[in-house]
C-alpha cells in the first residue's frame, strides 16, 4: 500500500527505483589505557592516520573536479584542524589509544557544530566521515562506501559524507534520500552539481527496507513508498513533461519579450567544461583558478602549467566569453607561500587581490599565462579580480594586465559593499563589474558564512543584498558597461529573474542549474522581472521578498 513521506526537497528531478543503503560502520575503539612511554608512538600513528586521510581526500577532489574538488579540499583541511591534533595529542598523552583520542576529540568538536545553528549542523555528516575514515584506518579496517550493484538503485542514508557523494556514478544511483542534513549541507550542493534527484532531512528514511520501491520527487521533497502503478505513470509523465520543457528551452538566455540574458557556466577547471558545453552555456561566467595553485600549498604553478590549464578551458568556447577570476587566496583558502599564518581574522586581512598586489610576480606570471593561453584563440577573454575594494584597487589591477600584455577586458568583482557603493568610480578604471553575491552578503551583513548562528543572513533574498544588487547594475547601466552575477544567487531560476530585473546583464552558475533558469527566464517578459525585483527589494525580510516576488510572477 502506497505511503508518502515528506522531506526537503534539494535537487530536481524524479527518480524511481529500489532502495539500496549506505554501509554504516560501527567505529567506536575501546576504551583502553597505554602506558606513558606509548604516548609518543601514539601521537605519531594519529599523526600519520590524519594525513593519509587528507592526502585521499584530496585525491577523490582532484578526480571529482569542480564543485566536489572545494568541498573535498575543505573536508582534507578539516582533517589537519591545529585545534582538533592538539586535543587528540592531549588525549594521548593522559593514556588514550590514538583511535580512541581521535574518536573522543571528534566527538567534542562534534557537539558544538551540531548545537551552532543550521549551517554548521549540516557541516556533521562531514566531521563525522572524516572521523571515521582515520579511525577505520587506525583500526586496520575498510570503510564502508555505496552499495556494490550492477543495477541502478535509489541511495539510502543517514547522511552522505561528500567524499561518497561527489564519486556517485549518475547511472546507477537514480537519486538519493537522507535522514539528515539540509538544503545548504555539501551533499545537497553536490546533489545539484551532479544533477541528482535528492531528498534530504527524511524522518523515517534509513527505516525503509531494502529492496523497497520508491518514488522519489527532488522537487517537492515527497518520498512514496510502494507507490501505486497511478503515482508513478503520474511521476513519470510530470517528469517527463519538465525534461521536454527544458530540453524546449535551448539557445541563448532570454526572457519572454526576447530581452537577452546571457547565461554562463561556473568552472573550477577543465574537468567542469564538458558538463557546461552539454548544458548549453553560452561561455564561462567565473573560471577558478585556484585549483592549480591548491595542488600544491607550498609553490605557485609554473606558468607552463597553467598556460596549459587555461587553454583547455578556452578552446572549449570559440567566439564565447571565458571570464577568469584571478587567484583568490586567503580566508577560506590559506596558501603556505603566499597567505599569512598570524592574522586574526583572514577574511578582513589580507586575501584575494590585496594579496596579489602583495605578490606582484605571482599576479604577473598568471597574467602572462592567460594571455599566452589566449594566443590564436577566437575566444572573448575577460579577467577579473577578486575583493577590489575601491578605484585604487581597480585601477592597480587593470595596470597590472596592461603591463602583462593581456589583451582582454579587465574587470573588478563585487564583494564588498564598498564596491557597490562606488561601483561607478570602479568602472572608471575597468570594463565590467561581476557581483560574487556569497561574499558581498557576508560583508553586508558581518555574518562569516562558516557560522551557522547568522546563516540566515546568507540568503541571498536579503533585501539589503538585493539593493546593492541593484547600485550597482544601475550603475554599470549608466557607463555602458556590463554587471553580471557569478555567486550561487543566480542559480535560483525563481531569483534569476529578480535580477534580470535589477539590471544584472549576465548569469553564472553551476552547469546542473542552466536548463532551469533558462526555461524560467523564457517563461516572464522583462517587465514582469522588473515589478518582481521591485516588489522583492519592498519587503522587510528574505523570506518575505522571495513570497513577493513568487506572487508578482505567478500573477497573484
Amino acid at each position: 500500500m502506497e505511503t508518502t513521506l515528506r522531506g526537503v526537497g534539494v535537487s530536481h528531478g524524479v527518480a524511481i527505483g529500489e532502495v539500496r543503503h549506505m554501509g554504516t560502520a560501527v567505529l567506536e575503539p575501546p576504551a583502553k589505557q597505554i602506558p606513558a612511554q606509548e604516548a609518543g608512538r601514539e601521537q605519531g600513528r594519529a599523526r600519520q592516520a590524519v594525513d593519509a586521510v587528507a592526502a585521499d581526500l584530496m585525491a577523490r577532489g582532484n578526480l571529482a573536479g569542480g564543485e566536489a574538488q572545494a568541498v573535498l579540499e575543505a573536508q582534507a583541511m578539516m582533517a589537519q584542524d591545529p585545534e582538533l591534533m592538539a586535543d587528540v595529542d592531549r588525549r594521548i598523552a593522559v593514556g588514550s589509544t590514538a583511535e580512541r583520542a581521535v574518536y573522543d576529540a571528534f566527538a567534542a568538536y562534534r557537539e558544538l557544530l551540531a548545537g551552532a545553528g543550521e549551517y554548521l549542523a549540516c557541516r556533521v555528516a562531514d566531521l563525522d566521515d572524516v572521523r571515521n575514515r582515520i579511525v577505520a584506518r587506525l583500526l586496520g579496517v575498510p570503510m564502508p562506501g555505496v552499495p556494490d550493484s550492477d543495477h541502478p538503485y535509489v541511495l539510502v542514508a543517514r547522511d552522505l559524507a561528500p567524499a561518497d557523494t561527489a564519486l556517485l556514478d549518475p547511472s546507477l544511483v537514480l537519486g538519493f534520500v537522507t535522514e539528515e542534513g539540509g538544503p545548504t549541507s555539501h551533499s545537497a550542493i553536490l546533489a545539484r552539481a551532479l544533477g541528482v534527484p535528492a531528498v534530504v532531512a527524511l524522518p523515517g528514511a534509513v527505516e525503509l527496507g531494502e529492496g523497497t520501491v520508491v518514488a522519489v520527487d527532488g522537487s517537492t521533497g515527497e518520498v512514496f513508498v510502494h507507490p501505486s502503478e497511478e503515482r508513478k505513470t503520474e511521476l513519470a509523465a510530470a517528469a517527463a513533461e519538465r525534461r521536454a520543457a527544458l530540453a524546449a528551452s535551448t539557445g541563448p538566455g532570454a526572457t519572454a519579450d526576447g530581452h537577452k540574458v546571457p547565461l554562463l557556466a561556473n568552472v573550477g577547471g577543465p574537468a567542469d567544461v564538458p558538463a557546461a558545453v552539454a548544458a548549453g552555456a553560452e561561455g564561462v561566467g567565473l573560471f577558478r583558478t585556484e585549483f592549480l595553485f591548491l595542488d600544491d600549498s607550498e609553490r605557485a604553478p609554473s606558468e607552463e602549467k597553467q598556460i596549459a590549464a587555461y587553454r583547455q578551458v578556452l578552446e572549449a568556447f570559440p567566439e564565447g566569453r571565458v571570464v577568469v577570476r584571478v587567484l583568490d587566496a586567503g580566508a577560506d583558502k590559506p596558501l603556505a607561500f603566499l597567505t599569512p599564518a598570524d592574522e586574526p581574522n583572514p577574511a578582513l586581512g589580507v586575501r584575494g587581490l590585496r594579496t596579489l598586489l602583495d605578490h606582484p610576480d605571482v599576479l604577473r606570471t598568471q597574467l602572462t599565462a592567460l594571455a599566452k593561453a589566449a594566443e590564436g584563440l577566437p575566444v572573448h577573454l575577460e579577467v577579473m579580480a577578486p575583493m577590489v575594494a575601491d578605484r585604487a584597487d581597480a585601477r592597480a589591477f587593470a595596470d597590472a594586465c596592461r603591463a602583462a600584455g593581456l589583451r582582454a577586458k579587465f574587470g573588478a568583482m563585487v564583494e564588498i559593499p564598498s564596491a557597490a557603493l562606488r561601483a561607478r568610480s570602479i568602472l572608471r578604471e575597468v570594463e565590467f563589474l561581476s557581483l560574487g553575491t556569497n561574499d558581498l552578503a557576508q560583508y553586508t551583513f558581518a555574518a562569516d558564512r562558516q557560522v551557522g548562528a547568522v546563516s540566515r543572513l546568507q540568503d541571498p533574498w536579503q533585501p539589503a543584498l538585493l539593493d546593492l544588487v541593484a547600485l550597482s547594475a544601475e550603475a554599470a547601466r549608466a557607463e555602458g558597461k556590463s554587471c553580471g552575477v557569478c555567486g550561487e544567487a543566480a542559480s535560483d531560476p525563481l531569483l534569476a529573474c529578480v535580477l534580470t530585473g535589477l539590471g544584472v546583464t549576465s548569469l553564472s552558475m553551476g552547469a546542473a542549474s542552466l536548463p532551469y533558469v533558462r526555461a524560467t527566464l523564457a517563461k516572464f517578459t522583462l517587465a514582469q522581472c522588473e515589478r518582481a525585483a521591485a516588489a522583492a527589494r519592498a519587503a522587510d525580510s528574505a523570506e518575505e521578498a522571495r513570497g513577493a516576488a513568487q506572487g508578482v510572477l505567478s500573477g497573484e
